[in-house]
């Protein structure tokens, strides 16, 4: 049951559309390399749309109703946001939730030190990385640093033309050959993977003059010590911009997009809602996912529950039995991304159950690894009702698996919201180069993913 592809389905005024939303999501993903970036982004785009804080409404003692948009922003690196219906709570929500966290490099707390003349920074890298695509490239250096008392310095170094970028160097090919005699995974280590920050002394400084020079650098541009760095979240990732990828043009290689499409096209369907839906629809951009959904930005933690009391409390219904009933009662399209199949590396994929750049957004009835270890496994009757939904709004789509059995795999947040009890399957953009600095997407795929959101929330 082959797929069509997507592009033979395009009029000329379709094209344009595909065209616009891509340029649009460039602009995202070149804003939002970091979740906190991807949240500043988000807010902006949903008050102008007329959503407002959750905690203002709370505050305000705002009485809620149907047609009216809320948003949490949890610790600005996550954000949920409500478009209330016209049904009571109870009968539950359509959810589209996708992550805003990327694969990348983090400073760590005590990060400077000076080694022959070079000043340095230690690193622990983020998620699932090939540490060897990490070197020897360009590198841009974001995130905040948060002085004692309160104050918040926001760091963005290498985005701009005139501006230094950074990165983790190799060794010269003349040298090396014990390093190729290696496997590919041990070749470059996490605890190698150190930033290059500079290399000039600070005249007059005899210890450490190097390591003094960054240190003179970052106290009188940004105000920041180095005692500051023990607050501090900053994150290498690559100095590239997202271009259009192919002489057609077809695609989009950039950093993020795994998992921002998805994230991107949930907003975009949100935004695109314009009349009071009859389900309350609910978008959430979460944290960590790359990591286990830890923490309190991840999806592990209550805050999409802790929001749904509110929102029921200021719509004068609240109960625990309303919360239990609302989440129990809803359905979700768990957005992640899929590995598209890559004809270099056919045996890696089961073809007939493949994702296919160009065939439409993808729905995944299970992930895990192995034997579904780890998988939600979305129920045979939530995908037959998907299926209505995508033909009768005219969606391309394809159904996948992640690469052949035994082989390896990967997990979503799918399963920590079907903890409720919800009707949940995975949903996404596929993708080559999955979790490498820059990875590869089809510009059909988003426009669908985009159309099949919006058909989701409006009709589930």
């Amino acid at each position: 049951m082959e797929r069509p592809n997507a592009w033979k389905t395009y009029h000329k005024t379709e094209m344009k559309k595909v065209e616009a939303l891509a340029e649009t999501y460039k602009e995202f993903l070149n804003q939002g390399k970091t979740e906190r970036e991807c949240v500043l982004y988000t807010v902006n785009k949903l008050e102008k749309a007329g959503y407002t804080s959750l905690e203002d409404a709370i505050d305000k003692k705002k009485k809620l109703k149907a047609g009216d948009k809320i948003y949490l922003n949890q610790m600005g690196k996550a954000i949920v946001a409500f478009h209330i219906g016209k049904k009571p709570l109870e009968c539950g929500m359509n959810i589209v939730g996708a992550h805003i966290d990327s694969p990348r490099i983090d400073l760590k707390q005590n990060p400077f030190y000076e080694d022959t003349d070079f000043a340095m920074a230690d690193t622990h890298y983020y998620g699932g990385i090939k540490k060897y695509q990490w070197v020897a490239r360009q590198l841009a250096l974001h995130g905040v640093v948060v002085k004692k008392d309160g104050t918040n310095v926001m760091i963005c170094i290498g985005e701009k033309d005139t501006d230094p970028v950074f990165g983790v160097t190799d060794l010269l090919i003349h040298l090396s050959k014990e390093q190729a005699e290696k496997k590919l995974g041990e070749a470059i280590t996490g605890e190698n993977l150190d930033i290059m920050l500079g290399g000039k002394p600070l005249t007059g400084e005899d210890k450490e003059p190097v390591k003094a020079q960054l240190l003179k650098i970052l106290k009188d541009e940004y105000q920041i010590d180095e005692e500051d760095m023990l607050s501090a979240e900053i994150e290498a990732v690559p100095a590239e911009k997202a271009r259009d990828f192919g002489l057609d043009r077809s695609m989009i290689m950039g950093y993020g997009h795994d998992d921002r499409s998805c994230a991107f096209a949930e907003l975009e369907a949100l935004l695109g809602i314009r009349e009071i839906p009859e389900y309350t629809c609910c978008g959430m951009l979460v944290d960590k996912e790359e990591i286990g959904s830890v923490g309190a930005t991840g999806m592990q933690a209550k805050y999409m529950e802790n929001a749904v009391a509110e929102i029921a409390n200021l719509m004068g219904n609240y109960s625990e039995l309303t919360v239990r009933r609302t989440l129990k009662n809803s359905r979700m399209l768990s957005c992640d991304v899929s590995a598209g199949y890559d004809p270099l590396y056919g045996s890696a994929f089961e073809k007939k159950n493949a994702a296919y750049l160009g065939r439409g957004v993808c729905y995944n009835k299970f992930t895990g690894v192995r034997g579904k270890g780890g998988s939600n496994d979305a129920n045979a009757e939530f995908i037959g009702k998907i299926r209505k939904i995508m033909d009768d709004n005219k969606v391309c789509w394809q159904t996948a698996e992640l690469g052949r059995v035994d082989l390896g795999g990967g997990g979503t947040i799918a399963y920590i919201c079907a903890l409720y009890g919800m009707e949940v399957i995975d949903s996404g953009v596929a993708v080559l180069n999955m979790h490498a600095p820059m990875e590869i997407i089809s510009k059909a795929d988003l426009y669908e993913a985009v159309k099949a959101y919006k058909a989701f929330m409006l009709n589930a």
